[in-house]
């Protein structure tokens, strides 16, 4: 047995009225991004349903990919038929044969878009169910939880046939939400806080600030090879990387030790809002979770907030590190953002900073630097790069060293 397609179905699309074509649009350009290198695919995107012809390609690699595609709802590997009730029932057994096993459960659920089809949905359901009945051994039909659901749909073309209902990752085609930046760091939080602009269809660039020689290659290796993992869900991500040594070292110069912290994230602050007026961005994301270190008080975000009027989003700030953590291990970002190599916010980490820093302050601080200059040297310093799905920048051998 040989599934002829991919019968995707959408999620929130339902509730878009008359913006659901441009979702449509947006979700089957992203599918078309994810399986471009399968050169027989082809994709047929319609209103209430995208068709994904396999034409010969692996359903196994079409399925691990359209698991990380958002505006997926549901999907099925289906056998396209014809509209007559011996087709009908010679593919149905045909798929039931291939899974069944003597003694299953089993029953019909038909779906009939097409209501000028001669035979209802019951009338299917018992001709169906009666004529599997008859050919397959031992069969036990059960309509609450059966081992094997076979579902048909009837639709204007044809019937689709299938015994699998497989789950996407929901949430929103990516770019449907706009365009941002993202604060990304070499921790755990700003990765998923990533995961989570993705799935609302926000089109992300990653922003990274590194500081050498303080930081080494391999902390921004590290930061892009979590964004390679992450652009599994949106086909390419651009990567922008802010020079920042000369922006710590003037500040842990000039200032007092407990608003180091606070003052260095309004200037990453400044420079994500600088990068995203550039970019035409709508807003800038971060992986800030209350209340889970020293920068991340509510005394501590709106000092740092009150540098620009821009929305700064965070998807993680009500969430528990537990809660952090076990979505890092889903999405495959967790074993590389705990490799110890070091980024600019941990190397110039002050012993005891301030949790409760004061506006004011942190504005008559820095009134001692030359604000302007240091953000238009590290402006000049940006290095801009477009990074693909599972792109890997560090070393295996040597990721392992580090880990020893």
């Amino acid at each position: 047995m040989q599934y002829t397609e991919v019968m995707v179905r959408y999620g929130e699309l339902s509730t878009k009225g008359k913006n659901r074509k441009d979702f449509i649009g947006r979700l089957a350009g992203n599918v078309e991004k994810v399986l471009a290198d399968l050169e027989n695919v082809k994709i047929y995107p319609k209103h209430d349903r995208m068709h994904i012809v396999l034409n010969g390609a692996s359903l196994e690699e079409v399925d691990r990919r359209l698991k990380k595609v958002f505006g997926i709802q549901t999907y099925s590997p289906v056998i396209r038929t014809e509209k007559t009730l011996e087709a009908i029932k010679k593919t149905a057994l045909e798929i039931m044969q291939a899974v069944y096993k003597s003694g299953m459960t089993f029953k019909v659920n038909t779906k009939r878009a097409d209501h000028r089809f001669e035979y209802d949905t019951n009338q299917l359901n018992l001709m169906v169910g009666d004529y599997l009945f008859d050919n397959l051994p031992n069969p036990k039909v059960e309509m609450k939880h059966p081992d094997v659901v076979l579902r048909l749909e009837v639709r204007q073309d044809a019937v689709y046939i299938s015994n699998q209902l497989l789950h996407g990752p929901g949430g929103m085609p990516v770019g449907t939400a706009g365009k941002a930046v993202m604060m990304l760091s070499g921790g755990i939080d700003s990765p998923v806080a990533s995961y989570l602009a993705l799935k609302r269809g926000v089109d992300i660039e990653m922003v990274h600030f590194f500081s050498p020689p303080y930081t080494s290659d391999k902390a921004l290796a590290k930061a892009k090879e979590l964004t390679g993992i992450l652009a599994n869900y949106c086909g390419k991500i651009t990567f922008i990387a802010v020079p920042f040594a000369e922006i710590q070292e003037t500040i842990k110069e000039k200032l007092p030790e407990g608003y180091l912290m606070t003052i260095q994230r309004r200037f990453m602050l400044r420079l994500a809002d600088m990068i995203r007026e550039k970019r035409k961005g709508l807003a800038i994301f971060n992986g800030e979770s209350v209340g889970q270190v020293a920068s991340q008080t509510l005394e501590s975000m709106a000092a740092i907030n009150n540098v620009t009027t821009t929305p700064v989003i965070r998807p993680v700030a009500t969430m528990d590190k537990t809660e952090i953590i076990r979505l890092a291990e889903e999405i495959g970002t967790f074993d590389l953002s705990v490799m110890p190599f070091e980024d600019c916010c941990t190397i110039f980490a002050p012993p005891r900073p301030k949790t409760k820093p004061k506006i004011e302050k942190a504005i008559e601080y820095e009134k001692r630097l030359d604000v302007e200059g240091l953000l238009q040297r590290a402006m000049e310093g940006i290095e801009i790069s477009t990074i693909k799905p599972n792109e890997k920048f560090i070393d295996d051998q040597t990721a392992d060293q580090d880990l020893l």
